[in-house]
C-alpha cells in the first residue's frame, strides 16, 4: 500500500491511525533517510496507542520503553549499532517477541535478527511535489529475504 502525505499533520495522522490499529506482537520496521520524517510518523503511532508523553527518537539509548497506552510500544533507533551482536546486550527478543508492538528505525542494519513476520514501512521524499511531501510505502512482509 502507497500512501502520499503532503505535509507533517498527515504523516502524523496516518501513523496514528497505524497506532489505534496495532496489536500486541506487532512489529513495524521503518526505513527512510534522515530527516524524512520517521519521528514524526512515530509520535503518531504513540498517540494511537494513548500515550502522551514526548517521543524522541532514541538514537543513543537505542531503545525506548512506553508503557503508558493500551499496549506497551518499544520505540528502537539502531542507526548508532555497530554490530548486530549489541542488540543481544540490550535483551531485542524481550522486546520482539514481546506483548507491546515494536517500531525499529533503521532496522535494514539489523535485518538479520528481524522477526519474519512484521510490517515493513518506507518514507521517501520527492522534492519535485513539495518540501513536505511524503510517500509511504506499507508493506506486510511474511518472510526474511
Amino acid at each position: 500500500m502507497v500512501i502520499e502525505t503532503w505535509n507533517e499533520k498527515e504523516t502524523f495522522a496516518l501513523g496514528k491511525k497505524l497506532g489505534e490499529q496495532a496489536k500486541p506482537g506487532d512489529v513495524y520496521t521503518l526505513i527512510g533517510d534522515l530527516g524524512v520524517g520517521k519521528t514524526v510518523f512515530t509520535q503518531g503511532v504513540a498517540e494511537g496507542l494513548g500515550i502522551q508523553e514526548p517521543i524522541n527518537s532514541p538514537t543513543f539509548t537505542i531503545v525506548q520503553v512506553y508503557e503508558e497506552g493500551r499496549i506497551p510500544f518499544y520505540h528502537f533507533d539502531v542507526y548508532r549499532i555497530g554490530d548486530v551482536e549489541e542488540m543481544d546486550e540490550i535483551g531485542y527478543e524481550d522486546y520482539f517477541y514481546g506483548d507491546g508492538i515494536c517500531f525499529i528505525e533503521w532496522a535494514n542494519l539489523i535485518e538479520e535478527i528481524i522477526p519474519q513476520n512484521r510490517v515493513q514501512i518506507t518514507i521517501e521524499k520527492n522534492l519535485e511535489k513539495g518540501f513536505d511531501y511524503r510517500r509511504i510505502t506499507i508493506d506486510n512482509e511474511n518472510t526474511c529475504n
